[in-house]
């Protein structure tokens, strides 16, 4: 299971962010991008020492400040059954290219008299 196909899966669902500072922000995820930068609503924040708390309507949080993610179970079985099921529609792959075995064809001993192919000489 990939990060990412987990927090697509996630969004609408709550979730929580801990960050490399020790700040902990809860909410429910409304976006995530590429960098793991996150986008939520209804967010409460916790401070370091846990004394202090803010409520945000909404707040962006950079990806390489993220210590932890935890995301509900049925999220991560959710992601769980999509991969499963894509895997079971996909039909095998037969003769992913030529190989590097084969002596005819460009660049093999039957493709001219000169020794072959991609060679620097």
């Amino acid at each position: 299971m990939l990060p990412l196909s987990l927090l697509k899966t996630a969004q609408g669902h709550p979730m929580l962010v801990e960050l490399k500072n020790g700040e902990t922000y809860n909410g429910h995820l409304v976006n995530c991008d590429t960098w793991m930068n996150i986008h939520l609503r209804e967010v409460i924040c916790t401070s370091k020492d846990g004394d202090r708390f803010w409520r945000m309507p909404e707040c962006y949080i950079r990806g390489n400040t993220i210590k932890y993610l935890r995301v509900p179970d049925e999220v991560i079985d959710k992601v769980q059954e999509e991969t499963k099921s894509r895997a079971d529609r996909k039909p095998p792959v037969l003769g992913r290219g030529r190989g590097r075995g084969r002596e005819d064809g460009p660049g093999g001993k039957t493709s001219g008299s000169r020794g072959g192919g991609r060679g620097r000489g």
